[in-house]
């Protein structure tokens, strides 16, 4: 590991703080290092609204240590900010701090950075290395990424099935997680800002989707049901997920999770609209029922886990 994937990995840290408070900002960490190796100031964005992880490090400095400003270092997992929203830039607060050099993890996806950032620093004469542990620093950050670059939320596909490969037991509700696996799956949907399920299951299974097993805010709830549209205008007669997909990324919805059922599934499935799939796989068998949908092809297997006996395995494309 080189010295600036160390730092940037402490960025990496940081910035997974800001998980729950940050959105719908990214989240960021930023580590001010001297040119003697020390850590002299480290922050995080901590809360949408208030100050971005380039402030709280630099306001983490302690006056003794601002001389040491000119000859350091500041590490941020992702392209300082250019423009004015909520907060005045932090590009700008990078140069008049006079740091002698920037690392960046990743470019900021937002039309309104997107290199300008980066930019701003060069153009100061600050020397700026880009793309430190970039795939990490893009994975932190997946929902926020997605949705700037492809215009929509991230889409997570989850079901439970039996071993053999089933949905429930000859088309009756079966309980497949355990007390444990539907913390987890509780903590996920915590995660989430929306969450949607079909008409046939919204009916036979009246599923809460709500975070009772967790802390947090529980997602917005979204039926797919011809007879009570997601919002006004919903188009039935032709392809719904690119209208629902449009809903949601007009409404600032930056993470979706599908739970079901198997036929709604399929659907995203096919219109290739998902980028996570989840997969809790039980023990038992029952012969016969509703089909988990087939696993489409080109997956990379990036998790797998076995809690109270079930498998849980994720996959990205």
């Amino acid at each position: 590991m080189t010295t600036d994937q160390l730092y940037m990995r402490r960025c990496l840290q940081l910035a997974s703080n800001g998980r729950q408070n940050a959105k719908p900002n990214p989240m960021v960490g930023a580590v001010i290092v001297a040119a003697d190796g020390r850590i002299i100031g480290e922050g995080y964005h901590v809360r949408c609204g208030e100050g971005h992880a380039e402030v709280n490090a630099f306001a983490s400095v302690r006056p003794e240590d601002e001389p040491l400003l000119k000859d350091a270092t500041i590490y941020v997992s992702l392209e300082p900010c250019s423009h004015y929203g909520k907060t005045p830039p932090c590009a700008d607060l990078i140069v008049r701090k006079g740091v002698k050099r920037c690392v960046v993890g990743c470019v900021d996806p937002f039309a309104k950075v997107h290199g300008r950032g980066i930019q701003k620093l060069r153009d100061a004469g600050i020397e700026v290395t880009v793309g430190v542990l970039e795939e990490e620093c893009r994975r932190l950050n997946h929902r926020f990424i997605t949705f700037n670059e492809k215009r929509r939320p991230f889409v997570t596909l989850k079901w439970a099935q039996t071993a053999d490969g089933y949905m429930d037991d000859h088309f009756r509700p079966l309980a497949i997680s355990t007390p444990y696996t539907r913390m987890l799956v509780h903590k996920l949907r915590a995660e989430a800002d929306a969450i949607l399920v079909g008409r046939v299951t919204a009916e036979r299974d009246q599923p809460r989707l709500d975070v009772r097993h967790w802390s947090g805010p529980s997602p917005r709830r979204i039926v797919l049901d011809c007879n009570r549209p997601a919002f006004e205008g919903m188009d039935f007669d032709r392809p719904v997920i690119p209208q629902l997909m449009e809903w949601l990324h007009a409404e600032k919805c930056q993470s979706l999770i599908v739970e079901g059922g198997a036929e709604t599934l399929r659907r995203f499935i096919a219109a290739d609209c998902w980028d996570e799939i989840r997969v809790e796989t039980a023990c038992a068998t029952v012969g016969g029922g509703t089909r988990a949908p087939q696993l489409p092809d080109g997956l990379k297997l990036t998790e797998q886990k076995v809690c109270d006996g079930n498998v849980i395995r994720v996959y990205e494309r």
